[in-house]
């Protein structure tokens, strides 16, 4: 590693109030798969990625569990939905800067990969991953909950319970007795890095296209669309 990039990477730590014992463990965590293949190395994220999903997923179970006494499985599974989405993941890697050291290749560089909520989300599940590895679990549940504490705040403050399809089917049930029908429209990109378009009918009507990079994001997104054009004031009560 030289000089510049570990001074940068300690910079970062820093901000963090982290130590890391081994640094390169953090460059591996910043490090997308497209930079490694340009490069003809086999060190990126991916596997740090799949680690501190696992350790993200346990910390905020052990969280809303420990907060939230009175609220049944259902309503925790919901929650625990929102904090770990992708795009509650993203704004949280965006607010600690952590798209600034990014270690891109040139391609994805220039089509914007380093704003892009998936890599950006990925990377904070693998800065998780790394902090595990070098400090164990005490050390990176302590950074998930100090970086997650403001999110469960607004979303719980907020009523931000975004399960958008059972929200729309609920509403359609209720109005016209009906169901909303879904409708993959298109799948594009590479298997490690898939982009979904969905569409949603509701009495006749389309909307869409939802897009994630997954169809049960897509369709996520798609019944947010429906939510919002079918009738703004229930859709601003019971979401925001």
């Amino acid at each position: 590693m030289n000089p510049a990039r570990y001074t940068i990477l300690y910079n970062f730590q820093s901000s963090l109030e982290l130590q890391f014992r081994d640094l390169s463990l953090l460059d591996q965590a910043v490090t997308h798969r497209s930079c490694s293949n340009e490069s003809g190395t086999k060190l990126d994220n991916e596997r740090m990625e799949f680690l501190g999903d696992s350790v993200l997923g346990l910390v905020t179970a052990a969280l809303l569990y420990e907060r939230f006494t009175e609220k049944p499985e259902g309503e925790l599974a919901k929650l625990k939905s929102i904090l770990v989405s992708e795009r509650t993941l993203a704004a949280i890697a965006r607010s600690i800067a952590l798209n600034e050291i990014l270690l891109l290749g040139q391609g994805e560089e220039h089509s914007g990969g380093r704003s892009k909520d998936a890599i950006l989300a990925d990377a904070l599940e693998a800065l998780f991953g790394a902090v595990y590895l070098d400090s164990g679990y005490e050390t990176a549940s302590t950074l998930v909950g100090r970086l997650l504490e403001p999110e469960m705040s607004h979303v719980v403050d907020s009523r931000h319970i975004q399960d958008y399809k059972s929200l729309l089917q609920e509403w359609t049930q209720g109005k016209n007795h009906s169901y909303p029908w879904y409708r993959l429209v298109s799948q594009s990109g590479p298997d490690h890095e898939r982009t979904f378009q969905v569409e949603v009918e509701v009495d006749g009507r389309i909307f869409g296209p939802g897009i994630g990079k997954n169809k049960k994001n897509a369709e996520q997104e798609a019944a947010r669309i429906a939510c919002g054009a079918l009738d703004m004031k229930l859709y601003m009560t019971k979401v925001q």
